[in-house]
């Protein structure tokens, strides 16, 4: 491959450290995309004659179907996949296929085909996630009024709805299918006919084969060309954050399946069992989206790390740039489709949780608020009232809206039996109708735009 410069082959070592064939054959369709692309604009500027370039096409064409066929063969020898791509041509049509390589480097051909890989891995990324919002969005409107207890600090804090909380990872994911948006966006220019590093003295069209493969435009400068890889870190980014929350969800699905919370029972697809528990049902889909997080946020500082010292342009160590990408890919992959059939399926224990909600005095901001409403305490005296109804209730063990009228009138007489009307946990979320909040009619408004979106989008 090194023509006349090298005297010698390179070691075995050098050989297995230097090939990425073993990785990058994954994106053989990307490659053979970019070279008909290049071959096309070559024979309409007049660079390569005509019958050169339809016989490079037809050879592309053939060497495709071989791999489409056979799987993409690992000769370290020819260390990548675009070398090994150009050694199939060669066999396939013989003498022009030397001419492929004009006006562009392997330094441009790898930033294009890479560019191309991450672009559909964010449109796969996208549709999965559109599949993990539509069963969000169903179980949303099937509990939309099922109370719950919400939480902060993992301790009860007010009543809220179900189908309000699974919004909320709604909107979540809705945030990380903008990120990946965004990201492709910025990706989508268009790096061939950067060459090496400088651009070329042939008189290229950049314009066309950037439109030939769906990129908005070529990019402007011949040197970041070839030496970003911003795309890949935003991909990873992107991805991480996407991670976080599908590890939160997840995290609230161990939770509710255990037997002291008892909010939900995963189905058999999900869970597995004990080798030595007979009783045992475990969450072991959600604990590995779980564990999956972390690695994807590790992939993402790895090759931050590769990058963060490299000098303009290209050096060899952003050959280690597609490993994590693809890593992550099948990770993200894996984690959506495990959290969409977890919701699809789940059977969530409404009552259990409206049991939960009415155990913990969740509605003693309910009694706060009506105290500054109907009796015009200051916020701040509402709230040492109702801590010391919430003492009584506790000393008494009965719920707050069971506190005898009595004991909430010895506690402040500006108290009466109105207040009953907003101490169970239905009027409490009932009366949460500000925007984005918990009340049921609030909710399925939520459910309504998300819907639209939905179908506006498709």
């Amino acid at each position: 491959m090194w023509g006349g410069r090298f005297a010698e082959g390179p070691s075995a070592v050098m050989r297995a450290i230097n090939a990425s064939i073993p990785f990058d054959k994954q994106m053989w369709r990307q490659d053979i995309a970019g070279s008909k692309a290049h071959v096309a604009m070559l024979a309409e500027t007049g660079i390569v004659a005509r019958e050169d370039a339809d016989a490079i096409t037809a050879g592309l064409e053939k060497v495709a179907d071989d791999y489409a066929a056979n799987g993409v063969s690992e000769d370290l020898a020819l260390e990548d996949i675009h070398m090994l791509t150009e050694a199939r041509l060669a066999e396939a049509i013989g003498t022009p296929a030397g001419r492929l390589h004009t006006a562009r480097s392997r330094n441009d051909q790898v930033a294009t085909d890479f560019r191309l890989w991450v672009r559909d891995a964010i449109d796969e990324a996208n549709v999965a996630l559109g599949a993990l919002l539509d069963a969000l969005i169903a179980r949303a409107e099937e509990h939309a009024d099922a109370v719950m207890p919400g939480f902060t600090h993992l301790q009860s804090a007010q009543p809220v709805t179900l189908g309000h909380h699974l919004m909320a990872y709604h909107d979540m994911v809705a945030r990380d299918r903008s990120r990946f948006a965004d990201a492709r966006a910025r990706l989508n220019r268009c790096p061939l006919g950067a060459a090496a590093l400088a651009g070329t003295g042939f008189p290229i069209d950049r314009e066309m084969t950037a439109a030939a493969l769906g990129f908005d435009g070529p990019t402007t400068n011949s040197l970041d060309s070839v030496s970003d890889r911003d795309f890949a870190i935003e991909y990873l980014t992107s991805a991480s954050q996407c991670a976080l929350h599908l590890s939160r969800l997840a995290e609230e699905f161990v939770l509710w399946a255990s037997q002291p919370f008892g909010f939900v029972s995963l189905s058999d697809q999900w869970s597995t069992g004990s080798s030595i528990m007979p009783q045992k049902r475990n969450p072991d889909a959600a604990e590995l989206v779980r564990g999956h997080s972390g690695r994807i946020v590790g992939l993402m500082t790895g090759l931050m790390i590769t990058m963060k010292g490299l000098p303009l342009a290209y050096s060899k160590d952003m050959q280690d740039d597609k490993p994590p990408v693809f890593e992550c890919h099948g990770l993200l992959a894996l984690s959506i489709a495990a959290m969409t059939g977890m919701v699809e399926s789940a059977t969530f224990r409404t009552d259990r949780m409206r049991g939960v909600a009415e155990a913990g005095f969740a509605t003693a901001t309910d009694l706060a608020d009506w105290l500054v409403r109907e009796a015009g305490l200051p916020f701040r005296e509402a709230h040492h009232v109702t801590g010391r109804a919430v003492a009584r209730a506790e000393a008494l063990h009965v719920k707050l809206d069971a506190l005898p009228i009595e004991e909430l009138t010895a506690i402040d007489a500006r108290i009466d039996a109105r207040v009953y009307g907003v101490l169970t946990v239905d009027a409490s979320v009932a009366s949460r109708r500000s925007f984005g909040g918990t009340a049921p009619d609030r909710v399925r408004g939520a459910i309504a735009a998300a819907r639209a979106a939905r179908e506006a989008e498709a």
